[in-house]
């Protein structure tokens, strides 16, 4: 059949018309593409309520990066995984266990010791006097957690073992409500949360102090070590900047990070006088600890088989952190 020719001319219109508006649009993919132009990709941030992200955050001194909020390590772990997030930081434990699991990630930083920023919480009235006293009875922790750690030394500290005592792995949003209506006698936990539970009728059994260092620790994904390096290294700058501000200005600094994590400046201000510490390189002596962290972990087969932490030190980034 022949085509009329004002047909004709509403055919060839519309395709010069497409082929104008993928002329238009590959050229706008060009000046939106990173490799092509003045943009680069947003760092992608992961952090927990109250770790030392947060403060970077809240006054936001990384303003084009993309922040994500998570309750824990292990859950922080398992974006770095997904490929969701570019770096992030956690307690000593998750990292072990999710060499284990087999998550890409390297360790580019870590902090000064903060043993403190850490306990064992049971009530007033319980009669539980020392961590020996929770034999047979009920103990919530979150699993994979700094934690997790302070519990394993807790254990070798007082002759006892896991099969002495009832472990309940809780979220901390879970651990909470059941210790505070009595289905646990004793809860593990880190600050805020620790700071948060403080109050009369709530006694510390025992820190980690002489047991666990409770370090806080930098971890980023291989891929944006590779790709994004320049901007890790210009974050991680800023990072130590806000970090050491905070320390030199404790009262401006709970002012500011309160409304960030949603809590009281007096709990606020507990729980960093005792849990904010400086950043630290991460040195083979740090390698060191971590390695013994994972043989112990690997021993009561709290993790498959044997992990290699030490490889996952990386060195890159050490000037920034002395």
């Amino acid at each position: 059949m022949r085509t009329s020719a004002p047909r004709r001319s509403r055919v060839v219109t519309a395709a010069l018309t497409v082929l104008t508006l993928v002329a238009v649009g590959a050229l706008t993919g060009c000046a939106d593409d990173p490799a092509g132009g003045d943009d680069t990709p947003r760092l992608r941030i992961g952090y927990q309520r109250f770790g030392g992200l947060s403060l970077v955050k809240a006054r936001g001194e990384a303003p084009d990066a993309e922040w994500s909020l998570f309750e824990s390590g292990p859950a922080l772990t398992e974006a770095l995984k997904a490929g969701s997030i570019d770096i992030g930081q956690t307690g000593e434990a998750p990292p072990i266990f999710a060499a284990a699991g087999r998550i890409p990630f390297q360790i580019i930083g870590t902090s000064e010791p903060i043993p403190q920023g850490e306990a064992v919480l049971v009530k007033e009235d319980s009669g539980l006097r020392t961590f020996a006293d929770l034999k047979g009875r009920t103990v919530a922790l979150n699993k994979g957690s700094n934690v997790h750690w302070l519990l394993v030394r807790l254990l070798e500290a007082n002759n006892l073992t896991l099969s002495d005592i009832n472990v309940k792995y809780l979220k901390p949003a879970e651990a909470r409500p059941a210790f505070d209506n009595g289905q646990v006698d004793a809860w593990i936990i880190w600050d805020p949360y620790f700071a948060l539970a403080e109050r009369p009728g709530v006694r510390i059994l025992a820190d980690a102090t002489g047991l666990a260092s409770n370090r806080e620790y930098v971890l980023a994904h291989p891929d944006a070590l590779t790709n994004k390096s320049p901007q890790i290294e210009a974050f991680l700058r800023t990072y130590r900047t806000v970090t050491d501000w905070g320390i030199a200005n404790p009262a401006e600094r709970t002012a500011v990070l309160a409304p960030e994590l949603k809590i009281p400046e007096d709990v606020t201000s507990r729980a960093l006088a005792r849990s904010a510490r400086a950043l630290a390189p991460v040195t083979p002596a740090v390698g060191d600890e971590l390695q013994a962290i994972a043989d112990g972990f690997t021993t009561l087969d709290l993790i498959p088989g044997t992990v290699d932490i030490r490889a996952r030190i990386d060195g890159r980034f050490t000037e920034v952190f002395e």
